[in-house]
């Protein structure tokens, strides 16, 4: 399938994400992972898709010159936007909590960028899905952030994991995309490469 059709090919996942590193496992692919620390800041106008392809292209600028013929890195970034702001990671407990209690009742959209870059050329796709939560009890949203501690996801949720099983109501697009990378839109993109 698509691995033979890469094999000249050398892909490179510049992402500490353990989901998104699964996610290139069970697509059958071949890849390495180069990480580099990336102050994620993006310009305060920026809004929705916008702010995930700045912060996708600016993980990959960081490997600027790095590249080789047939290498090709991929990053990517995922946000919450909700109410008409990003929401990131939590900082704390605290911040999960507002942050959950605010998507409690509502939908939300959760948006995904991925970079591709070579040392020829930089495309960025996205892709968005709409995310619909029942009414979350204070208790549901204590127990969620006290059992599977979610600091490091975009939003203070893993859709796979209780809090999702729980509490989602309703998904309308991709769901791997909620995890944190539109895979059938990344499998698409590398298969047309070849």
């Amino acid at each position: 399938m698509l691995k033979n059709k890469l094999q000249k090919y050398k892909l490179i996942l510049a992402s500490g994400s353990p989901r998104r590193q699964q996610f290139f496992k069970d697509l059958d692919l071949d890849f390495e992972i180069r990480l580099k620390e990336i102050e994620e800041i993006f310009p305060s106008e920026l809004k929705a898709e916008e702010i995930t392809n700045y912060l996708a292209e600016l993980k990959a600028g960081a490997f600027e010159g790095e590249l080789k013929n047939h290498e090709i890195l991929i990053t990517s970034d995922t946000i919450v936007w909700h109410k008409n702001k990003a929401l990131g990671k939590p900082k704390d407990a605290q911040d999960a909590f507002e942050i959950l209690k605010s998507l409690s009742n509502a939908t939300h959209e959760v948006i995904t960028s991925v970079c591709f870059k070579t040392n020829i050329d930089v495309k960025v796709i996205y892709e968005v899905t709409k995310v619909t939560f029942n009414k979350l009890s204070e208790e549901a949203i204590l127990y969620y952030i006290e059992n599977y501690k979610p600091f490091d996801k975009a939003g203070a949720y893993g859709i796979q994991e209780w809090i999702g099983f729980v509490g989602v109501s309703k998904i309308e697009g991709s769901y791997a995309n909620v995890m944190g990378m539109p895979t059938d839109k990344v499998y698409e993109y590398l298969n047309g490469l070849v």
